[in-house]
């Protein structure tokens, strides 16, 4: 068994051990699947961002989108931009650029559903980085449009449609990972800070993008993707999947005593585990409500992904229009108040034992907070900063709950019977159907944000109670557990589980 774990180790842990001349501990494993998963996704999201700082590039017209605020002032376009970037500079620019984002968000959450499944039943390591160098890949690929003037729709929405497919495989492998690592200890903080590596990604993208756009917007792709591909061979060399693949000796993370007072596994080594199915994965209690309250949760998240900047940009805050940089760097706000509630969301659901409570909580709040913006976030940078940061920190915080700590809860539900093979095929669930909701508000935005953008705000708050009224039986049945009239017996798992089993 030791002689396989050798085998199986990735050549960069090989090496880290024989430079120290001796086996890693477990808690230096931890660290490296902290470091290396958060790498990896932050530079998916980075790649993902880049598309809607282009934006004001590929569509730069007023469009009369401002003047529904300001009807009598007038935006002077940055020279670089110029007249735009056919076939999205036409008066119907942002429905074709909508469109682009849900071939892209589409493919990406069926390609989510197959992830989880094919996840489950290969090596993880060689399955990330096959994804991240694909999604690094045709990222650069949509940017080589620009010195290829390539100004064909299909050649846009192929290779969107192709990214989309490759960056499905993230999510489902690195929750996995992390979850192989940790145990249900404090896994709701651990998680929501570990989940900053969505904000990050999209402020590191959102910088990136907007800093080279000047020199022409197909760098903004081009450097994202490569930045991509690097971290996905990083990811091959140094990623330990779990702790038997290296011969980890595990600790209280996830062990038993021998009687004898020595420590083994839960999952003994050499049991073999039978993958889970789709479907016997939805029937996990607590993975259907929980995946279609993503489902709206993630539809306003992704509206802001990918529209903020565009909104920022065309509209006039006290009386004056930013520039595309100045939008897209404003637009970080959002994102590093995600990066808060993302960490605050898990701590307050670990602290109360609760994770539906907590998550719909933060959906009822973010309603008066996307009303207090629509209304007020024009009338200066200071308030428009303010409630940009409040905002992200309500959107982001259930949405990074239930895609980490939540979705490894359910994937080690005790319903499988100490089966971990299922955790991939529920985080794919989970966040899949999630993604649906991030392909349809982008493009409904596209369409609507047309005709007026209060009508986009009112959308976004619909959803948002939507997705907060889709968890009330599990926060009643959680609220029952608290209050003593459904108390579980000692051994039983975490009253959040117990309670989605009611």
């Amino acid at each position: 068994m030791l002689e396989s774990a050798q085998a199986s180790k990735p050549a960069g842990i090989q090496f880290l051990e024989y430079i120290k001349k001796s086996a890693l501990s477990f808690k230096t494993h931890q660290a490296i699947v902290l470091v290396i998963t958060f790498l990896a996704y932050t530079s998916y999201h980075a790649a993902r961002k880049t598309t809607s700082i282009i934006k004001t590039a590929l569509d730069p017209q007023f469009s009369d989108l401002g003047s529904k605020f300001f009807p009598f002032q007038r935006r002077e376009l940055p020279l670089f931009l110029g007249r735009g970037w056919a076939p999205f500079d036409g008066p119907d620019g942002t429905a074709v650029l909508g469109e682009l984002d849900v071939a892209f968000l589409s493919v990406y959450a069926l390609g989510m559903y197959y992830s989880g499944h094919l996840g489950d039943r290969m090596n993880l390591r060689v399955f990330l980085t096959i994804g991240m160098v694909g999604t690094g890949f045709f990222t650069a690929l949509f940017g080589i449009g620009y010195w290829g003037n390539i100004h064909m729709f299909w050649y846009y929405l192929i290779v969107q449609m192709l990214a989309g497919l490759f960056q499905s495989t993230g999510w489902p492998s690195v929750v996995a990972v992390v979850g192989n690592w940790f145990g249900k200890k404090k896994r709701g903080l651990i998680m929501g800070i570990w989940n900053a590596h969505t904000s990050v990604g999209n402020i590191t993208g959102s910088l990136i993008a907007s800093a080279l756009l000047k020199y022409g917007w197909g760098w903004s792709m081009v450097v994202p993707g490569l930045m991509t591909a690097f971290i996905g061979f990083l990811v091959f060399l140094f990623l330990p999947v779990s702790p038997e693949s290296v011969g980890a000796n595990a600790d209280e993370n996830g062990v038993k005593k021998r009687s004898g007072g020595v420590e083994e596994p839960l999952l003994r080594e050499g049991e073999e585990e039978k993958a889970v199915g789709f479907v016997e994965a939805w029937k996990i209690p607590g993975v259907a409500p929980f995946a279609f309250c993503l489902f709206f949760a993630k539809l306003v998240a992704y509206t802001f992904l990918y529209w903020l900047p565009f909104y920022i940009s065309h509209t006039a805050i006290d009386g004056k229009y930013l520039s595309s940089e100045e939008a897209g760097n404003l637009s970080t706000l959002f994102d590093v108040g995600g990066v808060v509630g993302g960490i605050l969301a898990g701590h307050i659901s670990d602290y109360l034992d609760a994770r539906a409570i907590t998550a719909a909580s933060f959906m009822y709040c973010t309603i008066p907070v996307l009303f207090l913006y629509k209304l007020y976030g024009h009338i200066s940078l200071a308030v428009n900063v303010g409630l940009l940061f409040i905002a992200g920190m309500f959107v982001n915080g259930p949405y990074a709950l239930i895609t980490t700590a939540v979705s490894a809860d359910l994937g080690t539900h005790s319903s499988l019977r100490g089966n971990s093979r299922g955790l991939a095929t529920v985080t794919a669930i989970i966040d899949g159907t999630g993604s649906f909701g991030a392909a349809i508000g982008p493009l409904l935005t596209g369409y609507i944000s047309a005709l007026s953008w209060n009508a986009v705000f009112d959308m976004l708050m619909g959803a948002a109670l939507v997705a907060g009224l889709l968890l009330s039986k599990l926060v009643m049945a959680e609220v029952a557990a608290k209050s003593g009239r459904s108390r579980p017996p000692e051994d039983a798992p975490p009253p959040t589980l117990t309670a989605l089993e009611v």
